[in-house]
């Protein structure tokens, strides 16, 4: 599994949120296209989407773009609320190709499949169960498991107790994927768009499994100096700030 990009923002050097799972499965797809040569493209099957915002979904039209006629086509995968903005908002035929319909409705180069709450889907050799969290639109984390292991990730949340719940039931739980957004000096704007600061994660350690390491992403580059310090003051050792192409086993 590799951490593609594990940012909130924009900039050079901050690739969006991205995380690929196996060569064929990826979750989020803020940066695919930028991180990915066209051979690495190729072998995407599939894209997991935790919820519809842009920073989540950035390059996913141009990889539909890249991947239209190469192999079997592209599934996207969440539960029914972020799909029917996908295809509402993006696939219209204004903002980009419905490529639902491309070549044609019986043979799609690109297909949404709605996942269930609570459900495990099947990826050759990973299931993905989604969650939901608390964020500004309906918004889902996962919990990604292995035979007899697993690995858990936010998604875009506030505090909430769903996701400690989904700790629980994960099945030998070897990592926690956990948002922080911005600095403990931005409450304000985390608090209106339901993100995550140091002193919320603070706040929420005493929920988590014990001995977890707890990875962070999805940090504004604008905060990162601060949150840096911030969470060095936490003085918690589970804690790590994610960095672009940090690669994991589980």
């Amino acid at each position: 599994m590799r951490a593609l990009g594990p940012y909130g923002g924009s900039a050079p050097g901050y690739r969006l949120t991205t995380f690929l799972i196996d060569g064929e499965s990826a979750l989020d797809a803020g940066c695919l296209t930028d991180a990915l040569p066209l051979p690495a493209q190729r072998r995407v099957r599939r894209v997991f989407l935790t919820h519809a915002h842009f920073d989540h979904m950035a390059s996913l039209p141009m990889l539909m773009e890249n991947l239209y006629g190469q192999g079997p086509g592209l599934d996207i995968l969440a539960p029914e609320p972020v799909l029917s903005t996908l295809g509402r908002d993006i696939l219209n035929g204004r903002i980009w190709p419905d490529f639902r319909r491309l070549p044609s409705r019986e043979k799609p180069s690109v297909r949404l499949r709605v996942l269930a709450e609570g459900r495990p889907y099947r990826a050759g050799a990973v299931s993905f169960t989604p969650f939901s969290v608390s964020h500004v639109v309906p918004a889902y984390g996962y919990i990604v498991s292995k035979p007899g292991r697993s690995v858990l990730f936010s998604g875009d949340t506030e505090q909430t107790d769903r996701l400690w719940e989904a700790a629980r039931r994960a099945r030998n739980l070897k990592a926690i994927f956990l948002e922080l957004s911005f600095s403990d000096t931005q409450l304000t704007i985390a608090r209106v768009s339901r993100h995550l600061t140091p002193s919320m994660v603070r706040e929420e350690l005493p929920k988590a499994p014990p001995r977890v390491p707890i990875f962070l992403y999805h940090m504004k580059p604008p905060s990162l100096a601060r949150i840096r310090r911030e969470i060095g003051a936490v003085d918690e050792p589970r804690l790590r700030l994610l960095e672009s192409e940090r690669g994991f086993r589980f």
